[in-house]
Order: C-alpha cells, then structure tokens, then sequence
C-alpha cells in the first residue's frame, strides 16, 4: 500500500471493526482496517438476533457489510495479521506479518477472542453449529430438543437454569467429579434435569450436527444440541503488549466509551465483552468509532 500514515488503524474488521470503520467513514477519517480474515464464528451456518439480518449467513453479512463501508473513500483494508504495535511520539506504529509498517494517531483493537476448545473428539467439527455457546443467538433454532449442557459447578447450575427456559429436555454433563451443592443437584433433579458425571470421550455427529454424546465408560447419550463455554482467550495479544488492562474473565478493560487504560487506545466487539453476539459487536465498533472521531476533533480545534 501506498499510504502509510493514518488518522485510525482498525485491528479487525468483522462486524465490530466494519462498524466503526462506517462511523469513521462517514466522519471523513483516514482509516485502515486491518484483517486476517479468521472471525470467530466462521463455522457457524446461521446468525440470528440481528434484525434485518436474522438467519442470514455469517459471511455474507460480512461481505454486505464491507461493501457498503468500501463506499467510503477514505477508509481502505489490509488483508494481514498485525503483529506488532508500538506507542510513539505522534500515536502508533503497526507492523504487519509481511513486515509493513503503518502510523495512526488513534487504534481500535476489535480483534475478538479465540475459543480454546476442549480435546473431544468432534467437539471443534461441531462448534458453532450445534455445539452451541448462545441461547439468544441459537436457542430458538433447538427449542423443545434433547440437550445437553457440558459445565460444573455455579456455571453449570445457572446455565442449566437458562437453558431451561427453551427446553425442558436437558442433562447436565459434568464431565467429571460433579462440583455442585447439594441444593442445587436438588433443584436441578426438581426441574427434570438428569445429571451425567462419566468422563466424555467423544461426539457422534454428521457434518457437525451432534447425534449422540458417547462417556468413556461406553454409555451413549442422544442429543440434538449441546451447549458449552470453552475458555477462551484474546485473538490478539498485542494490546496486552501495549499495556492494555486484561480483566479476570481475559476480556480487556473499557470504560464507557469503549476506551481502554491506554491513551489512544479503543476496543470494541467480542474482546471486550461476555455478550458475544454480532447485534452487540456492531454496536459497540459504531459507538467506538464516534468516540474516536470526536477525541480528533478535539484534539484538533
């Protein structure tokens, strides 16, 4: 690319990243959107609880979406994986895999998380498409179906509890040692819960529509869903790098207007919150994205 220097470098441009690119557009800002072109929910067949978009395609909201930010003239895109970034004088320095440079005065990171998915066999082949981690944006779709929830402890009482809500034909999956109170198994076996604590060895699925979860012990369990929380962690590290504040669920820190501790500093979408859906995502990257545009308005009157 010829230009090099930027008023904003955006890091990430799935929905979070293309809605602050839009805002910023817009606004007339020179912008670069960053992209590696991996987003999270890449293996999901459908997004839902996004209106005008409900049961479209992941992808091809995506594409839709960039289209219509390409109308901007002032904002262009960087098909790459930022690697670098370093804190000068006049804002920041991003250095890209290939070894390109570019300057901004302003970065939003909206780089999402990745998923440390648990070695079962056919748990990743599944994830996303019925391995599922939203009720809003999946439930309704497996409303009234045999489901399973693969938790433990507090986690696993109160996802029971909100799962419930669009199926009554749960099991809880403890996938060991069950770390519940004793109030809780009650509760739980009230409301018609079954409790499975066998170790899981793996997932009998087709094309990643799970069949049957199969225990270790050689029990067989059919479902038509399953829901699960994986732990996750940053998809990028550099804001970690830059001094980005990390909360204890591994989500960086932002105050209100989706600024982090560091000045110049933005973060918008799923890195920065445990509501990962893309109805927020585009929110939070379009309230960023006017944030940022009035801190350079006021730094330039």
């Amino acid at each position: 690319m010829e230009q090099k220097h930027f008023e904003v470098i955006i890091i990430g441009g799935s929905y979070s990243g293309l809605s602050a690119a839009m805002s910023l557009g817009r606004s007339l800002r020179q912008v670069l959107v960053i992209d590696s072109g991996l987003p999270c929910n890449r293996q999901t067949p459908h997004s839902h609880n996004f209106l005008t978009q409900d049961g479209e395609k992941p992808a091809a909201i995506s594409a839709k979406a960039k289209l219509q930010v390409d109308i901007y003239k002032t904002v262009q895109f960087y098909k790459g994986l930022a690697v670098k970034a370093l804190k000068t004088e006049n804002g920041f320095e991003i250095e890209t895999e290939s070894g390109e440079i570019f300057t901004a005065r302003k970065v939003l990171f909206a780089t999402g998380v990745k998923d440390l998915l648990p070695e079962i066999e056919g748990f990743a082949a599944c994830w996303g498409i019925s391995v599922l981690h939203c009720t809003y944006c999946h439930g309704y779709e497996v409303k009234n179906e045999k489901t399973a929830i693969i938790a433990n402890g507090e986690m696993g009482f109160e996802y029971a509890k909100l799962i419930s809500n669009w199926t009554k034909d749960l099991r809880l999956c403890t996938n060991g040692k069950l770390e519940l109170t004793s109030e809780q198994t009650e509760i739980l076996k009230k409301n018609g819960i079954q409790i499975f604590e066998q170790e899981i060895d793996s997932f009998e699925h087709k094309e990643g529509y799970i069949k049957s979860i199969i225990f270790k012990n050689g029990e067989k369990v059919e479902v038509k869903a399953i829901y699960a929380k994986p732990p996750f962690e940053q998809h990028c590290p550099i804001p970690e790098i830059l001094g980005c504040d990390i909360s204890e669920q591994g989500l960086l820190k932002v105050d209100a207007m989706q600024k982090t501790n560091i000045a110049g500093v933005f973060a918008s979408g799923d890195c920065t919150t445990q509501m990962r859906s893309v109805a927020i995502a585009v929110s939070t990257g379009s309230f960023a994205g006017a944030v940022i545009n009035k801190e350079l308005i006021d730094e330039n009157f």
